[in-house]
């Protein structure tokens, strides 16, 4: 078995792309050891000294490390990601989590705008930062402002408020004129 390794714009994150796939549905964001737990994958991973997150998407899973040089991390999570799929268990225990985040909040009266803002961020916006080892969901929408959720690699990558900002915001602008500004949760 292949895994390709591959940089992502935040240095704290390695995507690992196994070659076959890893999650089918919405992909899910543990930022810890205990929300880890439905995931015998995204456990062992969490065993790893200095692994401060585990984002499993549709055919890649991308690591976030704390401290520690990815020189040598990097064959400790080739290593299990390796033995996991060799071994044939599943990613996610089933009855495990799926993936959403907090409730979406939006006025009933915004619903058309929502769901354009939606179909947007699915054609647009979520295939281009899954590239790059991470996903962006809608969260809610009040008053000309759309809260976004950043995970996997976009949690916490300088460059995430750029993206934000001169990328979703102004393609967000461009389409829909009610709009006015675009911030995470």
């Amino acid at each position: 078995m292949f895994i390709q390794t591959e940089a992502t714009p935040n240095p704290a994150t390695l995507k690992f792309i196994p070659g076959r796939d890893v999650l089918a549905g919405t992909p899910v964001d543990f930022r810890d050891a205990e929300q880890a737990a439905v995931s015998p994958l995204a456990s062992r991973l969490f065993q790893i000294d200095n692994v401060a997150g585990v984002f499993l998407g549709s055919d890649f899973i991308s690591v976030t490390k704390g401290d520690g040089e990815w020189q040598h991390l990097k064959p400790a999570i080739l290593g299990i990601i390796m033995e996991h799929f060799v071994s044939g268990q599943p990613v996610m225990e089933s009855g495990g989590a799926d993936g959403t985040a907090d409730e979406e909040f939006f006025d009933e009266a915004d619903e058309e705008v929502v769901t354009t803002i939606k179909e947007l961020l699915d054609t647009r916006v979520r295939p281009a930062v899954a590239q790059d080892g991470g996903d962006i969901t809608f969260q809610g929408y009040r008053e000309g402002v759309v809260f976004l959720h950043m995970r996997g690699a976009c949690a916490g990558c300088p460059s995430s408020t750029a993206t934000l900002k001169h990328g979703i915001e102004n393609l967000l602008r461009h389409f829909i004129p009610e709009v006015s500004e675009v911030r995470p949760v």
